[in-house]
């Protein structure tokens, strides 16, 4: 996917106080970069992070960290973020490769992973690069504690398959919950924040598939 470039992307997010500079050297330090003693929850491809900015709202007891790899995109939830009325303490960006996170955060200094709407890099040859690859499945183990958590949804039937079968054969996780239908799932729709591809695209009929899996040796 090609995306536009915009002037100037890149200096306002170098000089974003939302935007966290060489995040490497805060590995192991995260919770004394927030200024809070909290869980951490990361999202990998965040979009614009409205979907972030909702769960930091409806959960201060917990610090986000939302990454994005495009300054185009990262852009926009710089700006959406500068435009709130009430300033967020427990929400900061990366700017970021996701191929990186065992550089930025140490062993089980993460404890849930949130992917949404991922891109399905639909060639057989671009497998290792779906964020549910095994290949990242390894990565997040890096991050992750005993038990931690990894929720996906998507609106991409093969994307989603692929997911499950990467999950059921990989040693150190559990499938603990999916669904192909989530909106229609009373249990695990309980407590849903949209994004707004999931708004997108649930309003024309798509139904939205999710799941959990545990890292669990």
């Amino acid at each position: 996917m090609r995306l536009r470039n915009i002037q100037g992307a890149k200096e306002v997010i170098a000089n974003s106080s939302w935007v966290v500079q060489e995040p490497e050297e805060k590995k192991g330090n995260w919770k004394a970069v927030f200024g809070k003693e909290q869980p951490l929850h990361i999202e990998v491809g965040m979009g614009k992070g409205r979907f972030l900015m909702d769960m930091a709202k409806l959960h201060p007891e917990i610090n986000y960290i939302g990454i994005e790899m495009y300054d185009s995109v990262l852009l926009r939830a710089v700006q959406k973020a500068e435009s709130l009325e009430e300033p967020l303490s427990n929400l900061l960006f990366l700017r970021m490769d996701a191929r990186d996170l065992p550089e930025v955060f140490e062993k089980g200094e993460v404890g849930r992973i949130y992917l949404n709407f991922s891109d399905p890099w639909p060639k057989d040859r671009h497998a290792k690069r779906r964020l549910t690859s095994h290949e990242f499945l390894e990565r997040y183990e890096k991050i992750l504690p005993e038990e931690g958590l990894v929720e996906f949804k998507t609106d991409n039937r093969d994307l989603f398959e692929f997911s499950l079968e990467e999950i059921r054969n990989a040693p150190n996780w559990t499938l603990n919950a999916y669904t192909y239908d989530l909106h229609n799932n009373e249990e695990m729709n309980r407590g849903n924040v949209m994004t707004e591809y999931e708004e997108k695209f649930s309003s024309v009929g798509n139904p939205i598939c999710k799941l959990i899996a545990e890292f669990r040796k």
